[in-house]
């Protein structure tokens, strides 16, 4: 991690579970060093065998993230500079990533910062939460939000907030299906996203991993095509659910009318 920024991603360990936070006064804008150090974090772990699911959340009352640090960009920081192993914000762009992560989203999701939100696998906001892609203000593109949007949202809903840069309200967002449920504040979104982080530590590993690599395959392809690629077993992670101890064990479990236990092999 990038010196002097353990304060700034600070993590915390408990039940499996990874909880990231954020902590960037006064917007948790991030800037390059803490781009890479957050890249660091999730890589390590999508790589650690004994971490399940993860939890981004940020601190403050007011940010969840402004995204890019556009004071730094002004100072001469390039936009496009190098983020670390994971594109902008850890996430957006780090590989084989194959664990439930969770966003819990308080205050406002700000360009980038909404970005990092989308880059997870569910969406949880407080009633105090907004979206906005203002960055047509500054003169740039919110390239992963302009990828993205138009897929989960529909198309002429996203392009009026790519266009004009308004703002979402939590309530709309789940409206439209960007976020799973809104809480009503802090307190209860914290605990609905560990309530869920939980459920999935304890779930099935390999299935969640062949569940993500083949929605990240079939994400450019045909139906016929992507399910060819399934039961050929040519995904990874598909080929070793179906040669797993696992798989047989969820199969003895159901026959025996017992909970299964996931070792994840």
């Amino acid at each position: 991690m990038d010196e002097d920024l353990s304060d700034v991603v600070r993590t915390r360990i408990e039940d499996r579970v990874l909880e990231v936070t954020l902590d960037r006064p006064p917007a948790n804008a991030i800037d390059l060093p803490t781009s890479r150090a957050m890249g660091e974090v999730f890589a390590s772990f999508r790589d650690d065998p004994d971490l399940r699911v993860a939890i981004v959340r940020t601190a403050g009352e007011k940010f969840f993230s402004a995204g890019f640090d556009l004071k730094a960009a002004a100072d001469g920081a390039a936009v496009q500079g190098e983020y670390g192993v994971g594109g902008f914000g850890g996430l957006q762009e780090l590989p084989d990533l194959n664990k439930p992560v969770i966003a819990a989203v308080h205050g406002m999701a700000v360009g980038g910062g909404w970005e990092l939100a989308l880059s997870c696998d569910l969406i949880y906001a407080s009633e105090a939460s907004r979206f906005g892609l203002p960055e047509i203000n500054a003169g740039t593109l919110a390239d992963a939000a302009t990828i993205k949007l138009p897929k989960r949202i529909p198309y002429h809903v996203a392009m009026e907030l790519l266009l004009t840069g308004r703002w979402m309200s939590a309530d709309e967002a789940a409206r439209w299906g960007v976020v799973n449920e809104v809480l009503p504040d802090e307190e209860a979104l914290m605990a609905r996203a560990w309530e869920t982080a939980r459920l999935l530590a304890d779930g099935p590993p390999l299935v969640f991993a062949a569940i993500k690599e083949t929605a990240r395959a079939a994400e450019s392809l045909r139906f016929q095509a992507a399910m060819d690629l399934v039961t050929s077993s040519d995904l990874p992670t598909v080929a070793t659910l179906y040669s797993s101890e696992d798989e047989q064990e969820g199969f003895r479990a159901f026959a025996e009318k017992r909970k299964p236990v996931w070792k994840g092999r």
